[in-house]
């Protein structure tokens, strides 16, 4: 056993780690090694044993006490040791808590070891994200965009069984078709019975004899898919598209996983928006403001601008609406919001020497009554 990582370095722990920081550490590394995370990876396959085998010993607390204080010795049957595992991860007796990790990360369906029938229970693909980008207008009233994803789906040459066309699989010999095979040690005069996974067949109780080219028998290849999705109108930046059964294939007959599409929205040169409203400002000149006109008002509709009367004496900075002119409603188009447009007044610059006396005549003639907010704003400070 002297070739054996140190379960501790293993899970990436200092000695003595407390329960809450293997099961951390266990839940990490576990989903990262996962062959159904890296199909066909005998690297990732090896290191996935290794971690287990280390969370079985120390999650334990009989165990673990054991092995801090002999190490590997502890359960080397050669060695007079403890409880005599033999082999990779023996002693696997109660694989309740690794069943509960691997369904909260696969969906359900994943067992430890302790049952085969919950290891080969119908499993739920997982979900697959992706983003689309579109541009304002195109959220505000739909658009159909071509999305790519990478997928992992059952393998078309052999039909999800991991066997070469021709040849089948068969139930492994050596346990039955459990994935699990029971060993009996005895140990100072005592009989020991463990459950441990089959290494015949990896605990997945068949054998492949000839596996299948196309997937190297894991019954499952990575594809990339297209799809035409269709953004509806009304939709807001950072919302997320869900299309049922368009992520990975299940297992075991398991229902196919979803897929999740975050759409992201350019932002306008004119227009923010606030839920279903639009907000945009349009300039005005001081003889707009003043004497009231008829202006045109940007808006996303067809003809692009509407025809709008201000009154006389606007103020800087004066909001109007214009009703059923914002985003339409997802999924009610009759619906929509407001498109709020405020005005800003803009002041003339680089006047002629003939403009600027016109426009101090125009002073001298309004005096001070015209403006009512700064002869108040004086009179107050007195």
């Amino acid at each position: 056993m002297a070739d054996k990582r140190d379960y501790y370095e293993v899970l990436g722990l200092n000695k003595g780690a407390d329960d809450a920081s293997i099961k951390k550490a266990y839940r990490s590394l576990a989903k990262k090694y996962h062959p159904d995370m890296n199909p066909g990876d005998a690297e990732a396959e090896a290191k996935f044993k290794e971690v287990n085998e280390a969370y079985e010993v120390l999650s334990n607390p009989e165990k673990k006490s054991q092995y801090d204080q002999f190490g590997h010795a502890a359960f080397d049957p050669s060695m007079g040791g403890g409880s005599g595992f033999g082999g990779f991860g023996g002693g696997f007796t109660d694989f309740g808590d690794l069943g509960d990790l691997f369904g909260s990360f696969f969906g359900g369906g994943f067992g430890g070891g302790s049952s085969s029938a919950r290891r080969n229970a119908p499993m739920r693909g997982e979900d697959v994200a992706a983003r689309v980008i579109v541009d304002f207008e195109e959220s505000v009233f739909g658009v159909k965009k071509d999305v790519s994803y990478n997928r992992i789906q059952k393998c078309s040459d052999c039909d999800g069984s991991g066997a070469e066309k021709g040849s089948t699989v068969e139930t492994c010999s050596a346990c039955g078709g459990s994935g699990q095979r029971r060993v009996t040690q005895r140990i100072g005069g005592m009989t020991f019975q463990n459950t441990t996974t089959c290494d015949a067949c990896r605990g997945k109780g068949k054998i492949i004899k000839k596996p299948c080219s196309n997937c190297r028998g894991t019954g499952y290849v990575k594809v990339t898919k297209k799809l035409s999705v269709n953004i509806p109108a009304g939709i807001d930046d950072g919302e997320r598209i869900v299309l049922r059964g368009q992520g990975c294939d299940g297992r075991n007959g398991g229902p196919a996983g979803d897929l999740i599409i975050t759409v992201s929205v350019r932002r306008h040169s004119i227009f923010e928006r606030d839920g279903y409203n639009l907000f945009c400002e349009v300039p005005i000149t001081v003889c707009e403001a003043a004497l009231g006109a008829e202006i045109d008002v940007p808006t996303l509709d067809g003809e692009k601008s509407v025809k709008y009367t201000i009154p006389e004496g606007t103020q800087y900075g004066t909001r109007f609406v214009l009703k059923q002119k914002g985003v339409p409603f997802v999924n009610n188009k009759d619906k929509r919001g407001d498109l709020y447009f405020t005005v800003t007044v803009e002041i003339p610059k680089s006047l002629n020497e003939k403009q600027k006396e016109k426009l101090r005549e125009f002073a001298d003639a309004c005096g001070e009554s015209n403006y009512s907010k700064k002869s108040g704003f004086f009179k107050k400070k007195k």
